[in-house]
């Protein structure tokens, strides 16, 4: 059973990964860019997470957090540099 429930994830999160890559290349502006990238850094934590499970290792949720965070760190800069231009003040 959880076999099948693996498998309906991972093809559900590709589907999101291949719609987050279509936004990120068709976004109408930079915003959405940058909200593509930041739902495909999520769409590949839980993949990483899927793949924990199913491996029935410990090591991809450690890599799955650093991943969030670098993701979060990395989103907020885009949208400050989105907002003023400059990263470093």
């Amino acid at each position: 059973m959880i076999g099948w429930a693996l498998g309906f994830g991972f093809a559900a999160i590709s589907i999101a990964l291949a719609m987050n890559l279509w936004r990120l290349i068709k976004g109408p502006d930079m915003a959405d860019r940058i909200l593509a990238l930041d739902t495909m850094t999520i769409n590949a934590i839980g993949i990483i997470i899927l793949g924990g499970i199913a491996d029935g290792s410990g090591t991809s949720f450690e890599a799955a957090m650093l991943l969030a965070l670098v993701g979060f760190v990395g989103t907020v800069a885009y949208a400050k540099f989105l907002l003023r231009g400059d990263i470093i003040e």
